[in-house]
């Protein structure tokens, strides 16, 4: 049987105080250099302002993901233009 997930209720935005709704978005780390993105994050997103948080569970899911540079191996590369900000 499968059993319904509830949605996590992220309350107010911190910054706004707008409501937060749950929405999967692409989270990236600078880590050693290094540009990582994990994609398909559960997050609060702040329908006003954007601001972003994710739930404890989640926050300890990504730590071991991102100290784990064997599992990066695997994953899928994307390229993407870095253009510098002149004076």
């Amino acid at each position: 049987m499968k059993y319904k997930s509830r949605k996590y209720n992220y309350g107010e935005c911190e910054i706004c105080d707008a409501k937060m709704i749950e929405k999967r978005i692409k989270q990236d780390f600078w880590i050693r250099g290094k540009l990582v993105v994990i994609d398909n994050v559960p997050a609060g997103v702040c329908v006003h302002c954007g601001a972003k948080v994710v739930r404890a569970d989640i926050g300890k899911r990504l730590a071991t993901i991102l100290q784990s540079p064997k599992k990066w191996s695997k994953a899928s590369v994307m390229s993407v233009p870095v253009v510098e900000l002149r004076p």
